[in-house]
C-alpha cells in the first residue's frame, strides 16, 4: 500500500523531517521453523512483513492486514513477541523521508492464501530459516529486528 493519507498530510506539513511512527512486524513461521520474508521493492533487500499502524487501527489488525497486502497470506497471530525501538530503528527512505519506528513484533502462522509479492511494496517472497539470515541481503530494519530477537 502506498503512503497513507495521514502520513502524506504529515509529510506535507513537515517535509522529510523525522517522524515517530507505530508499526508492526509479522513473522509467519512454518512447521520447519522458517520465517516468511518479503523482498522490498524500494531497496531490493529482504525484510519482515509489516508496516505502519493506521489511525484508529488496532496493531493486531494492522499485522493481519499487512500480511495479506504484502505477501498474499492470511495469518493467525500466535503471540506478541516484543516491542522494538531506538536508534537502530530509524530509517531514511530513498526519497529522503526520515522515520523512527516503534514496532510490535508478532509471531504468526499462515492459515490461508498463497505467498506472493504485491508488486507494489514487495517484489518477491521466500521462506528462510534463521540460520540463513546471515547469507541473504537483509534490510536494516530486519537486521536490527533479528539481532534484537537473537535470531542473527
Amino acid at each position: 500500500m502506498p503512503m497513507s493519507s495521514y502520513i502524506r498530510r504529515l509529510r506535507e506539513s513537515i517535509g522529510q523531517d523525522l517522524i515517530l511512527l507505530p508499526s508492526v512486524a509479522v513473522l509467519p513461521y512454518d512447521e520447519s521453523g522458517r520465517i516468511l520474508l518479503v523482498r522490498q521493492a524500494d531497496t531490493g533487500r529482504w525484510g519482515t512483513i509489516g508496516g505502519s499502524v493506521e489511525v484508529d487501527e488496532h496493531p493486531a489488525e494492522s499485522a493481519v492486514r499487512e500480511a495479506e497486502e504484502e505477501a498474499g497470506v492470511r495469518v493467525e497471530l500466535v503471540r506478541l513477541i516484543t516491542a522494538l525501538g531506538g536508534p537502530q530503528f530509524r530509517l531514511t527512505y530513498p526519497n529522503g523521508d526520515q522515520t523512527s519506528y516503534v514496532s510490535l513484533v508478532y509471531e504468526a502462522r499462515v492459515i490461508g492464501g498463497s505467498p506472493r509479492p504485491d508488486h507494489d511494496e514487495t517484489v518477491e517472497v521466500g521462506w528462510f530459516h534463521p540460520d540463513e539470515f546471515a547469507d541473504i541481503e537483509l534490510g536494516d530494519f530486519a537486521r536490527s529486528s533479528f539481532t534484537a530477537l537473537g535470531l542473527l
